[in-house]
């Protein structure tokens, strides 16, 4: 059992707690937390917390965190391209088209079925039993690079990276139109979509900062290929950060135009490299995958416009 504490200060107090503690610690989500709550495992100076405990300043915040239960998940023998690995962590290479956790309608057949199977359980509980392991995410339908923790101090140390933004994340993607400049970057608040709120956009207010960095690879007819530098990372932004200035990425459904390019079954959008300090030694390491066969076909069809 992982314990996570700290003391509220004086400029924290009168926050609702699962909100405080998740900005603590960003490797826990709010519904998480208030999972561990209704367990009876948050307490605020030795009394049970609910999602409304509001703390004062002084108060120390004790969450107890469960290994994970490997049983909740079936393993499933699935292959991985596994770019490395050690006795706390691992960098797969996620494939387009699996899903990283099981979720209301992805049972099996994710990642976490593969992880469970490769490890044989050996993996974090922070973030519960649907989760174990799973330190960030990639959509479905994008590519690449995941840091999977084994144990909750590599988690741990690898989340608190995550939230001062100093992993080192480069994506290649193409999208459409073309750029009169070799650089650029987009920022701004994302958020939900006011009207779909399945859909992140770009908001004026009650968003998360977002910036994005882009780089112009190559040039085609109607489309560029870009490797772009995350600084934050929010939900869907590469995507929604394109789109909203008028370069949305060639395959996406939801953020690109309605005449969908069905070929590439999605985003063309890769996770390419992934630099951190290195939780056990705390030496920089950094991993670079190539890029996957659908993108580097679809280039090459652009080549030949």
């Amino acid at each position: 059992m992982e314990r996570l504490e700290f003391t509220v200060q004086p400029e924290e107090a009168g926050q609702r707690l699962d909100k405080l503690a998740a900005a603590r610690f960003p490797q826990m989500t709010r519904s998480r937390l208030q999972q561990l709550m209704a367990e009876g495992l948050v307490q605020c100076s030795g009394i049970p917390a609910g999602k409304n405990t509001k703390p004062r300043a002084g108060d120390t915040v004790s969450i107890r965190v469960p290994q994970a239960q490997p049983a909740e998940i079936v393993p499933q023998p699935i292959p991985l391209d596994i770019i490395y690995e050690d006795d706390c962590l691992l960098i797969v290479n996620k494939p387009k088209g699996m899903v990283v956790h099981p979720a209301p309608g992805n049972p099996d057949g994710t990642l976490v079925n593969a992880l469970m199977a490769h490890c044989g359980g050996q993996l974090s509980g922070i973030n519960g039993q649907l989760r174990p392991g799973i330190v960030h995410r990639i959509d479905k339908d994008t590519s690449g690079l995941l840091v999977v923790a084994k144990d909750n101090e590599a988690h741990l140390a690898l989340s608190a990276q995550f939230a001062v933004h100093s992993i080192t994340r480069v994506y290649h993607t193409v999208v459409y139109g073309g750029f009169s400049g070799q650089d650029g970057a987009v920022e701004g608040l994302i958020g939900r979509h006011p009207v779909d709120r399945k859909r992140m956009a770009v908001v004026q207010k009650n968003g998360k900062y977002a910036y994005t960095a882009y780089h112009v690879e190559q040039r085609y007819q109607g489309f560029t290929h870009l490797s772009v530098r995350l600084r934050t990372g929010r939900t869907h932004q590469i995507r929604v950060h394109l789109a909203s200035i008028g370069h949305p990425v060639a395959g996406d459904a939801v953020y690109g135009p309605k005449q969908v390019i069905a070929r590439l079954q999605g985003q063309c959008l890769h996770a390419k490299t992934l630099g951190f300090l290195h939780p056990r030694t705390g030496r920089y390491v950094e991993f670079d995958s190539p890029l996957p066969e659908y993108f580097t076909a679809f280039t090459k069809q652009l080549q030949q416009i």
